[in-house]
């Protein structure tokens, strides 16, 4: 059955716009799992354990923290280099401190620059994977667990990488349902 020429346009249109939709929809997926696979963009990799080749070679480490607009949170790194061996675990700690009178829940996201060592920077552990609220005035100092992949040495552009920074901005999120639950129950007891 042959179909004739509006109908064929229509259904060709139709399909080009549920193709383009699906691929508008499977992007950001689809990104985020290609820069986490390559290192893309600075983005990190993760790990359950940490490596089981340590190098006599050393990479300098620089922890960076910076907020999004609006966030109330002071946050800098405790240490703000170390040097370590590839394939050694390092731990370094970030501080966050509320000001204000009110809970706040925050959110880090990260990356690590340059791009060519994301792919093998490692985390074990690290607070940017779950989000954080901190009480009024409450100061709290968050670790991150990490190691550079000995592999990096091998790599044609990584193996001339001798710096590496990881920077983390925390940004502002609505507070998980019980804190804000809590919140409008101690509102409710003040007046």
């Amino acid at each position: 059955m042959a179909i004739d020429g509006p109908k064929k346009t229509v259904l060709q249109t139709v399909g080009v716009v549920v193709v383009m939709g699906s691929l508008a929809w499977a992007s950001v997926p689809l990104y985020d799992w290609f820069c986490r696979v390559t290192g893309f963009g600075g983005v990190t990799g993760t790990a359950e354990v940490a490596s089981d080749e340590v190098l006599d070679q050393t990479v300098k480490v620089r922890f960076d923290a910076s907020k999004e607009r609006g966030m109330p949170w002071e946050f800098t790194p405790v240490e703000r280099q170390m040097e370590i061996r590839i394939g050694e675990t390092g731990l370094a700690f970030y501080e966050a401190y509320n000001p204000t009178d009110r809970p706040v829940a925050g959110q880090a996201s990260y990356n690590v620059t340059p791009y060519a060592a994301g792919a093998f920077f490692d985390k074990i552990q690290c607070f940017c994977f779950e989000e954080q609220v901190l009480q009024p005035g409450e100061r709290v100092q968050m670790p991150v667990t990490f190691f550079v992949d000995p592999e990096i040495v091998e790599d044609r552009d990584g193996k001339f990488v001798h710096t590496i920074t990881l920077s983390y901005t925390f940004y502002e999120i609505d507070l998980p349902e019980g804190y804000a639950a809590l919140e409008t129950q101690a509102e409710t007891n003040t007046n």
